[in-house]
């Protein structure tokens, strides 16, 4: 775990594949959730992130649990499995994109990136008035933000034609800024948007209202 850049600290060492088999067999426990959370323990916050109800959570429970943050995989899974399905999320992109702690930052944009992978229904509009938060946070040097900031742009760029192009303009900024976290961010996101792959996937479906 440590040689990818997790925290190793008090970890049970309980994969996901078990922890989702586990959570499927509790079931949802919005309060069994909270003293998974209080425990400390990554593997059981991890776990907490997949049984809470979304309805039941609080923005200040989302603020608390994301400056008890300290690993980018507890991070993102709390976005992933949680936070990106509560009503808050937009609001709190909003705050914590300009935020110094580097995990609560990085869970900006890790939520950013899971709204886009898996809000289907969302206007494009929504995820044009992230991008000026992306440029912002691109320029930020830290490895664990930098990676998440590269993932919110390309999982932008990859919903539709609108936002794709969009995604190139803002990486094409992004190369032009003196800073090396940008230009790597600008790298990926062209990497991955330009592939056929990816270019051949949004050919096939139409331009979303935005």
């Amino acid at each position: 775990m440590a040689r990818y850049g997790i925290n190793p600290r008090n970890r049970l060492g309980v994969s996901m594949p078990e922890l989702r088999a586990l959570a499927k067999a509790v079931g949802k426990d919005h309060r069994l959730a909270l003293q998974l959370w209080d425990s400390g323990i990554p593997d059981a916050r991890i776990l907490a992130s997949i049984v809470d109800e979304p309805e039941e959570v609080t923005e200040a429970q989302m603020e608390t649990w994301a400056r008890g943050l300290d690993s980018w995989d507890v991070c993102d899974q709390v976005c992933l499995n949680l936070f990106d399905k509560t009503p808050f999320a937009p609001r709190k992109i909003a705050r914590w994109a300009g935020r110094q702690e580097e995990f609560v930052k990085r869970a900006a944009f890790s939520l950013i990136a899971c709204l886009a992978w898996h809000d289907k229904k969302a206007a494009d509009f929504r995820f044009l008035s992230f991008l000026p938060l992306i440029r912002s946070g691109a320029t930020d040097e830290r490895n664990l933000v930098k990676k998440a900031v590269s993932w919110a742009l390309r999982h932008i760029g990859k919903r539709n034609l609108n936002l794709h192009r969009a995604a190139l303009q803002t990486a094409g900024e992004l190369q032009a800024l003196d800073s090396k976290s940008a230009r790597w961010i600008a790298a990926q996101a062209l990497r991955e948007l330009q592939s056929e792959a990816v270019r051949k996937r949004l050919r096939k479906q139409q331009p979303s209202p935005g």
